[in-house]
Formats: C-alpha cells, structure tokens, sequence
C-alpha cells in the first residue's frame, strides 16, 4: 500500500512488523472482527524479519503421539514403530525453562508459553503451516531407530520461508492490508494517555495513522551496533547478525519513549557459532546454514589452542544460543570447531553448504598448521590431553546425555567425548552471530504493554522478540517461534476485543 491508500484505508489495530508473532496478531486480530493494517520497513522481498531465517525449529509440551497427530496429520505415514518421540510434559517444559534461565524467567509469561503451546502449535497448524519430525536433526538413528531428544519433535517444514508463505495467505484472505517500505516513526497518544495511532514515513513523506490499538512485533535491538554496545556490553558491535538488518530497536524505542516498563535481561542476547566469513547480516539464498551446532561430538579451541567450554554440557538446544557469546570473548573473536571423521555423518546439512569455511587433513599436526590464528603447538597438546582424558569404556550415544566424559581436564567434557582418532580431520571456523536480544516491554497477560508506574498503556500490545522477561542469559531452540504465535495471538485478540468497545 502507498500513502494516499493508507490514507483511505482506517484501520482498527495497526500491527508494526510483518513476521511470525506480527502476522499472527493481525491474523487474529482480524478473526475477532478488526480492519487490520501491517506495516513492514523492509521492501518486500525483504519482509518478514528474523522469521524468515528461521530453521523453523517450534517447541511445545506433547504428552506422546497422539498429541503430536493433532499438530502433524501426516505424522501417521511415518515408520512409527522405529520411531521414539518419547514425551515433553509441561513439566519438563517448565524445568527446562526455569533451569536455563537460572530461575529468572517472568512466572506469568513462562506459564502462558508453556500452558498455551499444544493449542498455539493446533491453530499454526490450522493456518495452513506445515510441521514434519525433525529426524536427523533432534534424532539420531541408533541400532535402527530414531529417538527423539531435547524436546523438540517437530519442525516447521520449509523452515521460515514456508512459514510466512503460510502466514501470508492466511493474512491475504482475511483482507489484512501490509504497507512494506514502511517504518513506524512514534506512537500517537491522546490526551487520556491511549495510545490512538502510529506515525509511518514511507519514502520521505511522513503520515500520521489513527487507530483503536497498535500491536507491536517488530523485533529486538540486534541489528543496531550502537544499542548492542549499550546494551550488551563490549565488543558486541562487532558481532554478526543472524537476520534481518530491519531489527533497529526502533519499536523498543517508541514505547518508552511514552512510558513503557522495561523488562527482562536487557544485557543478554541468543547468539551462536556463525561462520566466520559470513556476512555482516543474514543472507536470505542461505538462510540459517551458516550456523555450526554439532559441536557437542567435537571439540572448540580459540587462539591460544586450548578449549574454552564443556562441548558436551548438554544437547546442542540448550546450549547453542549462549555459547555464541562464549565466542565473542575468546581472542580475535573466533574459534574453531575440530571433529575426527568417526561422527562426520552426525553433522547436518549446514556443515556442508558451499559458503562454508573449513580445513581438512589427514593428520592432527597438518591440521594445526591450517587453522588460521590458533597457535599449533598449544593446539596439538590439548588434542593428546583430551585424547588420553576420554572414557572410552562408556558407550557413545549421541540420542542420550551418554555420560561418555574426560576426566582430570581443567574444562572437561560431560557428554559424547571421543578421541580425535580417526583421519581424515575437519575443523570450520566460527565466530558469534546474534540472533535476538533479550531485553523487551513488560506485557500483562493478554499482552497490554505495561507502564513505568505499575499501570499499562491502553492501546499498546506486544509480542514476539519486543517482550522481554522469558529469557535469561539462554534459551532453548523452538521457543522463539513458539513464544511469537502465542503472544501474538493473545495480542491480536485483546487489541480486536478493544476496539470493539
């Protein structure tokens, strides 16, 4: 839409971002009875925000299979009998939340997420997203059959570039209108404090539009250097972006700019292992391949050569999104992933995707002289000492916290610790990639945004990345997209239930 069609339009509820939890809300917002509007900053080859990079990875609590029929019809084609999906309770659900969070995860959030997620992944389903068993990817085939760990069973077919297809037409039938090219500017109050509207400036020329409720779902504060600095501390201006460039903060901005509480873990991030010679901001032709998460079935050194993690702390989904960071500490901010060829089949697609950045070698000493910015002696000596630390009595099972272990190491590994024993050798370097920050709006629990008095801001709703208070310092894989549609949702439903009062 151009401006003199905005201008025509009158919106009910405005949605400020076009991904996941955005198109969600207008979605719902539009089945409650709303004439809704969604504005993109991005052009629209671009549209979609970090949704569209996504590997589509959607976590929800399922008490066994039949749960998961309900989401995933075509579930029934599969070889279920070679096939454990085992279960994810809503108490592990929660025990996985409040322990990678460290407690710290908002009581009222957390519950909605977990409670809301088997009914949220039935409606994503019924808006015509596709879920399939992440086979290969949270399970491995061992003696025949798969066996499902981590709590992530499926996975969105198509990734994030199927998910907005979906998403879109859906919006397209419920006559939802989006204005890319588009970014919101500041939020318009009336004299009583509701919040009546949103400035847009779309190619230079600046337009003010009114409406009953604005709903925002725009993103975090990853893309812009300046706030991760701020925010996230040293060194994290110079981190890559996972994603959209699009994800400016500046919706964060314009809330509390009218008083919005902040709320959550504003100096954390999910960030992961990311090539290094990716570029600054996500590549939509790659999508998320430039991520590296098998590392629990090698070893990470940094520059001096030596190990800096437990690898094998607990399935990559639980860890991925913090150890990111650990890599923007160590030296030059790199580090490089070392695997012997014995676990090269457990290693997914992205370790194979022609933009890689990796070095092979039939022997550890050649290996050593290969990885750029590592000193080789210290290298070769933490690869003998981990060799020699190695249980090897344990039997490796990478479907299972196997317990295989080093032992007498100054950092050992708890899980799947093999020898570097077997040639050839391969090692792909990595630096951090931001995915989304952390820090966000305090919402209620139909996701009016909060004020900084205690009170919330009639005619403000959040959702997706902008709600802060989830996560802590970590995050497991799925959640993101989980907590967007829930929240999204809810928001999308509140803001359509009050304009029409």
């Amino acid at each position: 839409m151009n401006i003199e069609e905005i201008k025509q339009y009158e919106p009910s509820v405005v949605v400020v971002g076009a991904g996941n939890a955005a198109l969600c809300a207008a979605i719902a917002a539009a089945e409650n009875g709303a004439r809704v509007l969604v504005l993109e900053s991005a052009p629209y080859e671009d549209r979609g925000g970090n949704s569209h990079y996504t590997g589509g990875a959607f976590r929800f609590a399922y008490n066994g299979v039949e749960d998961l029929k309900k989401v995933c019809p075509n579930l029934e084609d599969e070889d279920l009998d070679n096939i454990d999906f085992g279960t994810y309770t809503e108490e592990q659900f929660f025990d996985d939340m409040y322990g990678l969070t460290e407690y710290r995860t908002d009581p009222e959030l957390c519950e909605i997420l977990v409670t809301k997620s088997l009914e949220t992944a039935e409606w994503i389903a019924s808006k015509g997203v596709k879920l399939q068993p992440g086979l290969g990817r949270q399970a491995f085939k061992v003696d025949g059959k798969f066996k499902f760990w981590g709590g992530l069973a499926l996975h969105i077919w198509g990734g994030g570039e199927e998910l907005l297809k979906a998403l879109y037409k859906t919006a397209s039938t419920r006559n939802i209108e989006i204005a890319y090219e588009s970014p919101a500017e500041y939020l318009i109050r009336d004299n009583d404090g509701k919040v009546s509207g949103v400035a847009i400036r779309q190619h230079g020329e600046l337009l003010e539009i009114k409406a009953g409720a604005v709903l925002l779902a725009c993103g975090g504060f990853e893309s812009n250097p300046e706030m991760r600095a701020k925010y996230l501390g040293k060194g994290w201006d110079a981190a890559k972006v996972r994603g959209t460039r699009y994800n400016m903060g500046a919706g964060l901005n314009m809330a509390l700019q009218i008083g919005a509480r902040p709320h959550g873990n504003w100096s954390g991030c999910h960030s992961v292992a990311w090539d290094v010679n990716a570029p600054d901001f996500g590549d939509l032709t790659v999508g998320d391949q430039f991520q590296k998460h098998n590392y629990p079935f090698g070893i990470m050194v940094n520059a001096h050569g030596e190990r800096y993690v437990d690898e094998g702390a607990n399935f990559h989904s639980h860890t991925y999104a913090k150890y990111g960071g650990e890599i923007l500490k160590q030296p030059g901010m790199f580090a490089w992933q070392v695997f012997d060829d014995k676990v090269v089949d457990l290693l997914r697609g992205e370790y194979r995707i022609r933009r890689v950045t990796k070095v092979t070698a039939n022997t550890m000493e050649e290996l050593a002289d290969k990885l750029e910015g590592v000193d080789p002696k210290t290298f070769l000596e933490t690869v003998e000492k981990f060799n020699e630390a190695c249980s090897t009595d344990v039997k490796f099972d990478p479907n299972v916290l196997d317990g295989r272990c080093t032992k007498g190491l100054a950092i050992n590994k708890t899980n799947w610790a093999n020898p570097l024993d077997t040639p050839p050798y391969h090692a792909y370097h990595v630096t951090t990639g931001v995915t989304f920050t952390f820090g966000g709006l305090k919402v209620t629990k139909d996701a009016q945004v909060e004020d900084i008095n205690g009170g919330v801001i009639r005619g403000l709703y959040a959702a997706g990345e902008i709600v802060g208070g989830l996560f802590y310092q970590n995050y497991a894989s799925g959640t993101g997209l989980m907590s967007g549609a829930i929240f999204g949702r809810l928001a999308g439903e509140s803001a359509a239930e009050l304009v029409k009062n």
